[in-house]
């Protein structure tokens, strides 16, 4: 099975180098996910032609705004574009509450409106695979408090495993979540700078060796990291990009 991978967002919270924030759009055979959905992603999606209705699934690594922002317009444009399929948001403990009340807080009334599509909410739990249509989606617990656990996450389809840091400081466990991975996306929030609960380059770059991934693209990058770009032999991601597995 390809595993198709366009990168709406490869930004921070700041909207570092005017990228939009944290958003994947995953094709996996049947399957349109998107892993992330940052405050800007609705924006992303009508510049670079994913269609917001076709969605199947959002899977979130953690309750950041920049992470799961997005939903609440993704949902409206749900409604106004005449969704009846179900809409699946997957996330750490807990999301269902934390989406509701961010829907509240934009839309007064958005969370318990009538539509013509479920909302269904799957809560993730670190080391349990969790099947979101056919893909197999593995989380593990990071370090990077949010309100709920943070996770990094594993996704395959097939024999295609597509590896995601989320936002996190340095752990021993992005070596299980990389580990023969296709392609890892991680995060390089800084240069050399260390910045808690994030990660930097140069710290990544220290185990490149041991992380076992066939191919690591940066990204969430700071205008700090941006600004050290080419690096020899380093890939990282620029919205609009796609990577087929």
């Amino acid at each position: 099975m390809v595993m198709d991978i366009t990168f709406l967002g490869s930004g921070d919270a700041l909207g570092s180098g005017g990228r939009f924030q944290a958003c994947l759009a995953i094709r996996a055979g049947p399957d349109h996910l998107l892993l992330d959905c940052g405050a800007s992603s609705l924006i992303a999606m009508r510049r670079f032609g994913t269609d917001p209705t076709a969605v199947d699934a959002v899977i979130v690594s953690h309750l950041h705004g920049d992470h799961f922002g997005g939903i609440p317009f993704l949902v409206l444009a749900g409604q106004f574009g005449r969704r009846t399929r179900p809409l699946r948001i997957a996330g750490p403990p807990g999301v269902e509450a934390r989406v509701r009340a961010a829907m509240e807080v934009l839309f007064p009334g958005a969370s318990t409106a009538e539509r013509r599509f479920a909302l269904e909410f799957v809560e993730l739990h670190p080391g349990r695979e969790t099947r979101i249509g056919t893909v197999a989606v593995t989380p593990y617990e990071v370090v990077h408090p949010s309100g709920a656990p943070a996770l990094a996450l594993r996704l395959s389809a097939g024999a295609r495993v597509l590896a995601y840091s989320g936002d996190t400081a340095w752990t021993e466990t992005l070596l299980d979540v990389a580990r023969d991975a296709d392609l890892f996306v991680c995060e390089a929030y800084f240069y050399e700078k260390s910045v808690r609960y994030h990660l930097d380059y140069r710290t990544l770059a220290a185990h490149r060796d041991r992380l076992g991934c066939r191919r690591l693209v940066l990204t969430h990058m700071s205008e700090d990291m941006l600004a050290r770009l080419p690096l020899p032999g380093v890939e990282w991601a620029e919205d609009g990009q796609v990577v087929s597995l």
